[in-house]
């Protein structure tokens, strides 16, 4: 791969590389935009329910900080209708990362009435009221989601 080329005294060698995918190129970016909110924004947040998604933006977050932890706090809006096992990798990934999970969650909204359910049964149009009171409440500045 590499080749010795000597120069005076010196030795370099020089490394064919690769010409980088649509996906480098875009990973390479999302890598960056992480880096910059951490460095533009008091206290970011990623939104992170367990779904596939948001694995997406906690494995770009983890390589944006290598070999630091990720800077930033996660916070899932809970619908009350997620598989079990969702949740149960939720839990193993926030505590593998060693992160902080916090959680709104749209049943006890319903419960004590500040929410009410639909007639269709779907709950993902009540996450709204959840998600911006806990940005609010928690002081987030920059919110990450929906990769």
């Amino acid at each position: 791969m590499g080749a010795a080329v000597r120069k005076g005294t010196a030795v370099t060698t020089a490394v064919r590389l690769a010409p980088l995918t649509h996906l480098d190129v875009l990973e390479s970016e999302a890598v960056h935009i992480f880096r910059e909110v951490a460095g533009e924004f008091e206290k970011p947040v990623i939104l992170f329910s367990g779904g596939k998604d948001s694995i997406v933006m906690l494995h770009l977050a983890r390589k944006a900080f290598a070999p630091a932890p990720v800077p930033f706090v996660l916070l899932h809006v809970d619908t009350g209708h997620n598989f079990p096992e969702v949740l149960d990798y939720r839990d193993r990934a926030v505590a593998r990362c060693g992160l902080r999970l916090h959680v709104a969650s749209v049943q006890e909204y319903i419960d004590n009435g500040r929410l009410h359910e639909r007639p269709d049964g779907t709950r993902n149009p009540l996450q709204t009221v959840p998600l911006t009171e806990a940005i609010q409440s928690l002081k987030f500045d920059a919110v990450f989601g929906g990769g």
